[in-house]
C-alpha cells in the first residue's frame, strides 16, 4: 500500500505534506526527530507537528522523548524496543517486547532502554 492509500484508509484527509512525511518515516530504519529532517522538507515546525500528531493519533505512528530532550517517530509496524545511548544518544530499534515480563493482563507495547551503546562502550574501555 502506498502512502496516499494508506493515509485515505486510516480516514484522514490526503495532504501533499503527509504524504512527504509518510515517506520519509517509511523510508528511516531508525526513529527520527524534526530536527533530522528539517532540513529535506519545506514545513514549518508546527505543520511538521501538526501531521505527526494525527498520525499517532490514529495509531500510524509512536513517539518518544530521548535523553536529548527530542521527541522521536516511528511508524507502528509492529511493537519493538527502542535502546538510547546516555552517552553520543544514538537511537536503535530493538527486537520484538517479549510480554513475558509483563504483568498479569497487561501488553507492553514500547520499551525504551537506556545505557551505552557498543561505540560508547569500547570507547570508555580503551581510556
Amino acid at each position: 500500500m502506498n502512502s496516499k492509500e494508506l493515509i485515505k484508509s486510516k480516514s484522514l484527509k490526503f495532504t501533499p505534506a503527509r504524504e512527504t512525511l509518510l515517506d520519509i518515516f517509511e523510508k528511516s530504519s531508525k526513529p527520527i526527530s524534526y530536527e533530522d529532517i528539517k532540513n529535506v522538507i519545506s514545513m514549518d515546525k508546527a505543520t511538521f507537528y501538526r501531521n505527526v500528531s494525527a498520525f499517532e493519533n490514529i495509531g500510524l505512528l509512536q513517539s518518544f522523548e530521548s535523553n536529548d530532550k527530542k521527541r522521536y517517530y516511528h511508524i507502528c509496524k509492529k511493537p519493538h524496543n527502542h535502546f538510547v545511548c546516555n552517552i553520543c544518544n544514538h537511537i536503535e530499534c530493538l527486537n520484538e517486547i517479549d510480554n513475558t515480563l509483563a504483568p498479569n493482563n497487561y501488553l507492553i507495547q514500547n520499551v525504551i532502554i537506556y545505557g551505552k551503546c557498543a561505540k560508547c562502550n569500547k570507547k570508555r574501555a580503551h581510556e
